[in-house]
């Protein structure tokens, strides 16, 4: 507790146990963040870090290998504006966080569907473009993660991962990410078309599954990688929504005659069986729940994800 109100005051500094087991990786994940944030503004706490990672085999290993970096390349010229640097500094730790779904093509897709629906809609007046982006917007943001984090997605994702900041926390700050840029962009586009029919789910009807299909990605991920388990959550999502319009025996189901499956589904029926997925308290609360089981599971794998050779495939052990 003297430790904790310590803290609190600004009066904690690193002391030689705690820095011994952070050189060790043997300290627990909050007092590691809690190290690093204080180093960042102590220079004494840092000088004493920095002395116990030398004395460990890897820091003997670092100091080898920047001295022959050092003896090869000659010192790069002092930046023209020092001012500057804390600036760019801090867009690389952005650009970081935020991972190559907002730096790639995953962003580019995005505005092409947004764009695309819009354009059906009022450039062609094609009725079904609202309850089509409705149909796509839930598995959005897991593809966004897919793209976001992993050995496949992010060369750097082994670095990454090996720090304390690395696993589920950077993982989870990818995914906040992603949500923030598709979560307002995919609903004001939904609010923006027009409705092709009475019982359209609205356009944040959405928003509820796409969730729980993120997190539902992000927990299986755990098992079998963060891009397989989008994959498979995508695709459960496409079955759920196709199977009942292309089977015959689901028409009363969807409330369609038979003779209409023979073709493709209207917007008038492709809007009332999105409506029994998205619309109403029971199918809400349904999605809520699902949230809430995958958080719990997530929260219960989320060692899976400390491993640097953990997230792009694979089963994770």
């Amino acid at each position: 507790m003297r430790d904790r109100a310590a803290r609190t005051a600004g009066a904690w500094h690193v002391d030689e146990a705690l820095a011994a087991r952070y050189a060790a990786d043997s300290a627990p994940e909050p007092d590691a963040w809690s190290l690093e944030k204080h180093i960042e503004t102590c220079g004494t706490c840092a000088v004493r870090v920095s002395a116990a990672v030398r004395g460990t085999a890897a820091g003997t290993v670092l100091a080898d290998v920047r001295g022959a970096v050092l003896a090869a390349v000659a010192p790069p010229p002092p930046p023209p504006d020092v001012g500057r640097a804390p600036a760019i500094g801090f867009t690389a730790r952005v650009l970081w966080a935020a991972g190559p779904a907002l730096r790639g093509s995953w962003l580019a897709a995005l505005v092409l569907v947004v764009a695309g629906a819009v354009g059906l809609a009022y450039a062609t007046g094609f009725a079904g473009a609202r309850p089509l982006l409705l149909a796509l917007a839930p598995v959005l943001p897991p593809a966004g993660v897919a793209v976001s984090y992993g050995r496949y997605a992010d060369p750097m994702h082994e670095i990454g991962a090996a720090t304390p900041g690395g696993g589920l926390r950077l993982l989870l700050a990818r995914t906040a990410a992603v949500l923030a840029v598709s979560l307002p962009l995919l609903t004001l586009a939904g609010a923006l078309l027009p409705d092709a029919a009475l019982g359209t789910p609205g356009a944040a009807a959405w928003l509820l599954p796409g969730l729980t299909l993120t997190l539902a990605a992000l927990a299986l991920g755990s098992y079998v990688g963060c891009r397989a388990a989008a994959c498979a959550v995508g695709a459960l999502w496409v079955l759920a929504l196709a199977v009942p319009l292309l089977t015959t025996g689901s028409a009363g189901a969807v409330g369609v005659s038979p003779t209409a499956l023979t073709g493709p589904a209207t917007p008038a029926e492709l809007s009332g069986h999105l409506a029994r997925f998205l619309s109403g308290a029971a199918a809400q609360g349904l999605w809520g729940a699902g949230a809430a089981g995958c958080a719990v599971l997530l929260v219960a794998r989320r060692r899976s994800f400390d491993r640097p050779s953990f997230g792009g495939g694979g089963f994770a052990r």
